[in-house]
């Protein structure tokens, strides 16, 4: 680690004994020194280490510091920092998106509080190139789009930026993504060899989030599946007619798809083997695609293809693309599906139970769970003291821990009050009152129907 005496008279005193990469920019000098943890004394009539330096600055090196002129890592990360923030990696996505643009302006920008399997981490999301072969009308990396600074790095140098960052706390997971140059065979190699060199010449133990290029060899897949936590297979539309009209180059079956199915076949062939969860991304609202088409094959994939979750991005238009004038998504539409497809991967429930209007989108102003009790509980409600355990994941408010624990509580006694619905971690009975029979009868309690 470097060890700094301090600036004085505009001159840095450095006895580093590392190999330490730099740009001739010494502000951005600067900036990537003061990232790393400094152990500094006081000398009389010294600068703090933090004074600024200024390109004008002259800078004296020591005989015992080793010096080789690279790009700057860091800025290069802030400058793709916003590349990835359409793209989801972890459990509360619509926490993580940000609708505005924005123009970075620190390396902490970089790194995203992303709720994992692991806890909340901070995650630096990256991507290995910003430019990429592909023409996808809706992506802001197509082929051609010269409003996208195109910006490389090679496996070791951003191996070595992500090491930086995870050794001095700023994170502590990552997500990787790439556009696709050369081929998605020789992408997806570089992403692999950028982990690789993360997890063993550097030890790193910790979370990894790999974005699966689409038609990669069946050995890379499964290489990506041991190195990393999950990894990212979008299949951005349910259908072969929806996905043309949104990336004419992309086969759904035979480069997307089957990537899911080769998934689950590795997770079968090794099951004493940790492999990777598997999760994919739709584009919401750009070319026509309804809720029924997106959930009914989540629906699928949840069952036959072992999916740990489906992530649904609102579609929102990019400059210099040729859907630049489509509306955006609203976001109301993304939520109505994230709680639906829960329902489908949580609750039990059917794409047939989920109330679709007539134009096969769910209904704005209620959360699909509750659209479906006001259809069918309001005039018969469940009874608490007898009800399965699928009759009560059916009512608002209730959910598999909520259920779990009233047939417990039945064994002990009788129900009979919202209060104890409270008492068993039920944070909202009231929501449930409508649709249920406490012990025979209905609750006092109304709910708001705005809630």
């Amino acid at each position: 680690m470097p060890r700094l005496a301090g600036v004085q008279s505009g001159l840095l005193y450095s006895n580093l004994l590392c190999l330490a990469s730099i740009n001739t920019d010494l502000t951005q000098f600067s900036k990537l020194l003061c990232s790393l943890p400094v152990y500094s004394r006081k000398v009389p009539g010294e600068l703090p280490f933090n004074s600024v330096l200024t390109g004008r600055t002259p800078v004296l090196y020591t005989t015992y510091m080793l010096v080789q002129t690279l790009p700057d890592t860091m800025t290069k990360l802030t400058q793709v920092s916003d590349a990835t923030a359409y793209e989801p990696a972890g459990d509360q996505p619509q926490n993580e998106r940000r609708r505005a643009p924005y123009q970075s302006q620190s390396l902490a920008e970089c790194i995203t509080n992303v709720s994992t399997p692991k806890g909340q981490l901070p995650i630096l999301k990256t991507m290995l190139t910003t430019a990429c072969e592909r023409n996808c009308y809706y992506c802001p990396f197509r082929a051609g789009r010269s409003k996208t600074k195109r910006i490389t790095f090679g496996p070791d140098e951003l191996a070595r930026g992500f090491d930086t960052l995870q050794s001095t706390g700023q994170a502590q997971g990552l997500f990787l993504s790439s556009g696709i140059i050369k081929g998605s065979v020789t992408t997806q190699d570089k992403i692999i060899d950028t982990v690789e060199i993360i997890r063993n010449r550097y030890s790193y133990l910790g979370y990894v989030h790999l974005k699966i290029m689409p038609g990669i060899e069946y050995d890379q897949l499964y290489r990506a599946m041991q190195l990393a936590d999950r990894v990212s297979v979008n299949l951005e539309a349910p259908t072969q007619e929806r996905l043309s009209a949104l990336a004419p180059k992309k086969d759904f079956m035979g480069e997307l798809l089957k990537m899911l199915q080769w998934a689950e076949a590795l997770r079968r062939e090794h099951p004493y083997e940790k492999l990777a969860r598997t999760v994919t991304q739709f584009v919401v609202g750009a070319v026509g695609d309804t809720d029924l088409e997106l959930l009914s094959l989540s629906s699928r994939l949840y069952q036959q293809m072992g999916l740990t979750r489906a992530y649904y991005s609102g579609f929102s238009p990019v400059v210099q693309t040729p859907l630049e004038d489509v509306p955006p998504t609203d976001p109301l539409r993304e939520h109505r599906l994230y709680q639906a497809s829960f329902l489908l991967r949580d609750y039990g429930w059917r794409v047939e139970d989920l109330p679709f209007m007539m134009d096969g989108n769910l209904e704005l102003e209620l959360d699909p769970k509750r659209a479906w009790a006001e259809l069918h509980l309001r005039s018969a409600p469940v009874e608490i003291m007898t009800a399965s355990r699928e009759q009560l994941l059916r009512v608002p408010g209730i959910g598999p821990v909520g259920a779990d624990a009233i047939l417990s509580a039945r064994l002990r006694g009788r129900l009979t009050e919202l209060a104890h619905l409270r008492k068993l971690n039920i944070h909202a009975p009231e929501k449930a009152a409508p649709y249920i029979l406490l012990d025979g009868h209905r609750t006092a309690t109304q709910m708001d129907l705005f809630t």
